[in-house]
């Protein structure tokens, strides 16, 4: 690997296949810069034509650094882009794929991943709410009705549809 210059970010590059090797500090200040961003855009090469790589079987790479097989991500959880990722060391992009997420970061992807990301968070912190006060009210009643023991309430914590008229 070389060297290569990607405004104010030193990444290297597969002479072989154009991939790029990027720290973890590299990647970040990309991701949050946008002077980086148009560094990266505009130091692009044109995609291939031929884009018969998807149908490559799935390749896990070792890390040019600690040589452990690294970790096959979708960046953000929803750009689509698979990138090949050690924790402690860097991110490894295929030909294209760094062009791919500085285009998906610009276009408002990483702020739509981070708000779907949040709302799924809301959502299931209301759902834990929901389940531990069925659950404290089902608790309630069998105390005053002493006919549940443990079993019969966890039992009934789970059937929504059973709770939702007793409580009505």
């Amino acid at each position: 690997m070389q060297p290569v210059r990607l405004g104010e970010t030193t990444v290297q590059e597969c002479e072989r296949c154009h991939g790029l090797w990027l720290d973890v500090r590299s990647f970040e200040s990309i991701c949050a810069s946008r002077e980086q961003q148009a560094a990266v855009l505009g130091g692009a090469s044109p995609a291939p034509h031929n884009t018969a790589q998807d149908d490559l079987p799935v390749r896990y790479v070792p890390c040019p650094r600690c040589a452990q097989l690294m970790n096959r991500v979708n960046f953000a959880r929803c750009s689509g882009v698979i990138v090949d990722v050690c924790k402690g060391h860097g991110t490894w992009f295929d030909r294209e794929e760094l062009t791919r997420i500085v285009e998906f970061i610009r276009e408002g992807g990483l702020e739509a991943s981070r708000r779907k990301e949040k709302s799924h968070i809301e959502e299931e912190r209301r759902k834990l709410r929901d389940e531990q006060f069925v659950t404290l009210r089902v608790k309630s009643m069998g105390t005053k009705l002493g006919a549940f023991d443990e079993g019969h309430i966890s039992g009934i914590a789970s059937a929504r549809g059973l709770l939702k008229f007793l409580l009505d």
